[in-house]
């Protein structure tokens, strides 16, 4: 799994490829952490090159947004396609996320 973070103006967008499993989750809660002890509070995770997910992964999301909603903070998702769409729709996590098909679209829903 690879993580990368930029800002756009207020947003900080977070590009996760590769796979968010029981190896990997703990490293990007802990990315996600930094960035929340940071000052970031709006986030953007961009998904349109992560492959795979599995429950550890859901759970880290879970985490950290709890954690974002205490802070009156707000996660968007985007670009999620294909067997990590299925995941998201089967787990329901489609209902308790703003998800977007393109990150241009979910910056839009924020400004």
């Amino acid at each position: 799994m690879e993580i990368q973070a930029r800002k756009v103006d207020t947003v900080t967008i977070v590009s996760v490829s590769g796979k968010l499993d029981a190896v990997t989750a703990p490293d990007y809660e802990q990315r996600l952490r930094e960035l929340l002890a940071a000052g970031g509070k709006t986030f953007i995770n961009d998904f349109s090159d992560l492959t795979y997910i599995s429950s550890a992964g859901l759970r880290s999301i879970l985490t950290i947004a709890k954690t974002l909603k205490a802070e009156a903070g707000m996660l968007l998702f985007s670009g999620i396609k294909g067997p990590v769409k299925d995941v998201f729709e089967i787990s329901g996590f489609g209902s308790l996320f703003e998800l977007h098909d393109t990150l241009d679209s979910a910056l839009q829903s924020i400004s």
